[in-house]
């Protein structure tokens, strides 16, 4: 009985220490989505994407219209040409439909990859500027109050502000 008390008065202790750590915690919120958004890197970042994805897609749709022009042809032609013929045209045709396919999973592909490329530093860049607000200003935690990141504010620090004048904007 006495060891029951005892272990009883140890958690209350450690529960009330506990919330009383939790009390001095200091916490900030910043909304990276917007900061990001705004960051003149990302919006060259974009830019760079954006035309990678265009290139593809001008590639990618002339070799369709390509197709298509040898498929009407092929048509047209068909009751002319051997059934031998006709068949190496339609294995063609599959095979150039088939090159599209690939085309277009290996642009997207590549767009990822380059996506990921250029926003690794800008990544960083914001990290390394939030970590720096973050203790300049003593605060213990920062956490994104983007949309979508599951956070709910009611009030509070916010320090996007301060992290887009530690990076120059």
């Amino acid at each position: 009985m006495k060891h029951l008390k005892t272990l009883v008065i140890a958690v209350v202790i450690a529960v009330g220490s506990m919330s009383f750590a939790n009390a001095q915690t200091k916490v900030a919120h910043i909304f990276v989505d917007q900061l990001m958004a705004e960051m003149p890197e990302m919006k060259a970042a974009e830019a760079e994407i954006q035309k990678l994805g265009k290139s593809y897609e001008s590639d990618i749709r002339s070799t369709f219209q390509e197709l298509q022009n040898k498929a009407k042809l092929y048509e047209n032609e068909a009751a002319a040409k051997t059934d031998e013929e006709n068949a190496k045209r339609a294995q063609e045709i599959q095979g150039m439909q088939a090159n599209i396919q690939q085309a277009q999973q290996v642009a997207a592909q590549e767009i990822e990859k380059k996506k990921m490329e250029l926003l690794e530093p800008i990544l960083k860049k914001v990290n390394d500027a939030i970590q720096k607000v973050g203790k300049e200003k003593g605060f213990d935690y920062v956490m994104d109050a983007s949309a979508g990141s599951g956070i709910i504010l009611a009030n509070g620090t916010d320090i996007t502000a301060d992290v887009k004048s530690s990076l120059g904007f």
